[in-house]
């Protein structure tokens, strides 16, 4: 007998960091993962402002291939509609492994906090704290109001890992990606997934930064 699909849904909100996403994405399909991907009415118009592409759902594989700069012809990425309440990830029999939000919202860490399930990315987080998997929460925004706090609280109770886009700079970033997939690559180690995304701490002050160095070309 077949083993089941098991995919990593991904959930893109309207919060600024598109970036984040992306490098997720790829962090997981470089790792042999399959993903869902649900991208929220708002997160289309982040899209469009940061990179000038217009999200088409009936052509999102040329869309997404423009968002992860890499072919997606054979990638394993299935696209639920954000308004597709009878969507695999809306239920608790669907056999995913867990759920990222990234970037994350205010407005979308409030609406899982509260368990509203406005839309099928709210409701797919939902349904991934009541069957206890893995829930990471991205959240983009500085600085926090009493009631965000409050929000991010509310998950970590629940269950969910509150992983806000902070990169750090230990490791002698040089480029904006740097940063970004610094973000990535806590995520996936958060989810279990391995990958080599940032240059990781030793104990040895300077030492990434110094090795960072010595890669670059001369």
């Amino acid at each position: 007998m077949t083993s089941p699909r098991q995919p990593w849904i991904v959930g893109i909100s309207g919060a600024s960091g598109t970036g984040y996403a992306a490098a997720v994405i790829n962090g997981l399909l470089d790792a042999g993962e399959s993903v869902d991907l649900v991208v929220s009415k708002s997160a289309r118009l982040t899209i469009l402002d940061e990179l000038g592409l217009a999200w088409r759902d009936a052509h999102w594989r040329e869309d997404l291939a423009v968002l992860l700069n890499r072919d997606t012809t054979d990638v394993d990425v299935v696209l639920w509609a954000t308004t597709d309440f009878a969507a695999g990830p809306s239920s608790g029999s669907y056999p995913a492994k867990g759920m990222v939000v990234v970037p994350a919202s205010t407005a979308s860490v409030a609406g899982i906090a509260m368990g509203l399930s406005k839309d099928l990315l709210q409701r797919a987080a939902d349904v991934t704290l009541k069957e206890r998997r893995p829930l990471v929460v991205c959240v983009r925004e500085t600085p926090f109001t009493r009631s965000t706090l409050e929000h991010m609280l509310t998950l970590d109770t629940a269950g969910a890992v509150v992983l806000p886009c902070n990169p750090a700079f230990y490791h002698g970033p040089t480029q904006m990606q740097e940063l970004v997939d610094f973000v990535a690559g806590k995520v996936l180690d958060v989810l279990g997934v391995s990958n080599d995304l940032f240059t990781r701490w030793e104990g040895e002050l300077g030492a990434a930064r110094k090795a960072a160095q010595s890669d670059e070309p001369r």
